[in-house]
């Protein structure tokens, strides 16, 4: 995959379909967070890099937000423009945001979407220049050291009755291919990218960007009754899956 290309305007249907679902990450656990952090003001520019097909972009916007989103998906943005909203689309590679003028956005967030995204530090520094001086980028991610594609798993102890994570890789990036539909025998995959939290610091620090924020979040999710219901619940209580970072210009 490219800069210019993606692999998930071939998965775009599905993952409307999956957003309207009951019981999601992103519903119960990654959006009032969300909300939460940013705070936002009526009025203020907002730019959803990677905005798919505009879930989160629609939420900031029932806030008076002006809000932008931009995909590098033809497929997503007609998603997105289709459910309205209010906010304004365009299709655009977050490395080179065309559309946007420099330090016209207060606000730039990123969610779930910059481990799908091939050169980290260019899509760092587009952010860095349209935004206004102290403006902010917030970026939530699959957290990076505990959800490492194909590298990391749950495991359970019988004898100490505990389910821990088990991480095989973390330092070392990765370009992870990853099967939508697994069991379905569809070939159809997306990209991922894993990367270290230095990683990420360094390509943050290097597009002039100061990290003012880290938070974790766990699961929602709660285990039907069973031997290993106190365990599992205990497990997702202490080992968060996602990650959210704030950086200041």
């Amino acid at each position: 995959m490219t800069k210019h290309t993606t692999s998930w305007g071939k998965v775009a249907s599905w993952y409307d379909d999956y957003l309207g679902n009951e019981g999601t990450y992103q519903a119960q656990v990654i959006l009032p967070h969300l909300m939460r952090v940013l705070s936002l003001q009526k009025g203020q520019r907002v730019l959803d890099l990677g905005c798919g097909q505009g879930y989160f972009a629609r939420e900031c916007a029932k806030t008076g937000a002006q809000v932008v989103g931009a995909d590098i998906s033809p497929e997503l943005i007609a998603q997105a423009q289709k459910q309205g909203g209010g906010v304004e689309y365009h299709v655009a590679s977050a490395d080179q945001l065309a559309f946007a003028k420099n330090h016209s956005f207060d606000v730039v967030v990123c969610v779930l979407a910059l481990q799908n995204m091939e050169d980290l530090a260019a899509v760092c520094k587009e952010a860095a220049r349209v935004l206004v001086p102290g403006g902010r980028l917030v970026l939530v991610l699959n957290h990076p050291a505990f959800r490492v594609l194909k590298r990391s798993s749950w495991g359970f102890d019988e004898a100490l009755g505990v389910q821990y994570r088990r991480v095989d890789g973390y330092l070392s990036a990765a370009k992870i291919a990853v099967d939508m539909h697994p069991g379905r025998g569809s070939g159809v995959q997306t990209v991922s990218y894993h990367r270290s939290l230095q990683d990420f610091f360094k390509a943050l620090a290097g597009a002039g960007f100061m990290v003012s924020k880290l938070e974790e979040w766990v699961s929602h999710k709660v285990s039907d009754k069973g031997p290993r219901k106190n365990a599992e619940d205990t497990a997702r209580k202490e080992i968060p899956l996602f990650m959210l970072l704030e950086a200041r210009t």
